[in-house]
């Protein structure tokens, strides 16, 4: 996938501007920023769900080229939150993902897509539960599910661990790079700079909806760049095991210092 010159007006204001993006066969993009920056739009605009100036190619196509069924045989997308009208179970929902193949020869493989995916998001254990009954996390591991089901050469994952623990952080994390492992290429949204550092190949810093910085998270994630871009005191420093970059904010106190003066209520 390639985007060129990319930008992406809402509300008579530029929310994407200009910006230059790739992602290989192979390779986890991850798109960082503060609240505003722009990501989940430019993200929209990738999947071709959203009216945008520039280019965006899959395969040397350009999006708004392909019919939509072949668009949802090329990119899957998870949206940051996953409504349903209806009481489907669970893994009727993963099933969903396999509908762009219906009548093609790869519809012989649905059911093994949508066993690796249930064993990709640990929700084989749910798969007959309501999805409505689902907790917060759970319906965010279901929707996950559906698209890693839908098995397109791009994936599209906008706060995919927003809603998660710290374990399933870190086996969605781990999904997304075994796709890529497999020959997709995934561009992923995600706030937690420490997931971005430990399992992206590649991310793209954005601040008002332009690129300020892209390449590997050993060069890009630096304090200085950080500490300007949040608005906040940022340090980094290796992980003592892995090498990644380790983001860690600045704190004027921490737990069990008294903290700030605050007044006497009565």
């Amino acid at each position: 996938m390639r985007a060129t010159g990319v930008t992406v007006g809402l509300g008579g204001r530029s929310v994407v501007d200009g910006v230059d993006l790739h992602a290989d066969p192979g390779e986890v993009v991850a798109l960082v920023g503060p609240n505003g920056a722009g990501k989940s739009t430019l993200l929209a605009a990738l999947a071709g769900d959203v009216t945008h100036g520039g280019r965006v190619e899959i395969s040397g196509k350009g999006v708004r080229e392909y019919r939509p069924l072949e668009l949802a045989r090329l990119r899957s997308v998870l949206p940051q939150k996953a409504t349903l009208s209806f009481p489907f179970a669970a893994g009727e929902v993963i099933a969903m993902g396999r509908a762009p193949w219906a009548g093609c020869p790869e519809a012989a493989d649905d059911a093994a897509a949508i066993t690796e995916a249930m064993r990709l998001t640990d929700t084989a254990t749910f798969a007959e539960r309501p999805f409505p009954q689902l907790s917060g996390g759970e319906q965010a591991r279901v929707a996950l599910a559906r698209v890693l089901a839908q098995r397109t050469p791009v994936l599209l994952l906008d706060e995919p661990t927003a809603a998660l623990d710290l374990r399933h952080q870190e086996l969605v994390m781990g999904a997304a790079r075994a796709r890529a492992s497999a020959g997709a290429a995934v561009i992923v949204v995600l706030h937690d700079l420490g997931l971005a550092a430990a399992y992206a190949d590649r991310v793209c810093v954005l601040e008002a909806g332009r690129v300020r910085a892209v390449g590997d998270p050993d060069e890009v994630f630096t304090g200085e760049l950080l500490s300007a871009v949040y608005q906040h005191p940022v340090e980094v420093m290796p992980h003592p095991r892995s090498g990644a970059p380790l983001v860690v904010p600045v704190r004027e106190f921490r737990s069990g210092n008294p903290g700030p003066d605050l007044p006497d209520r009565d």
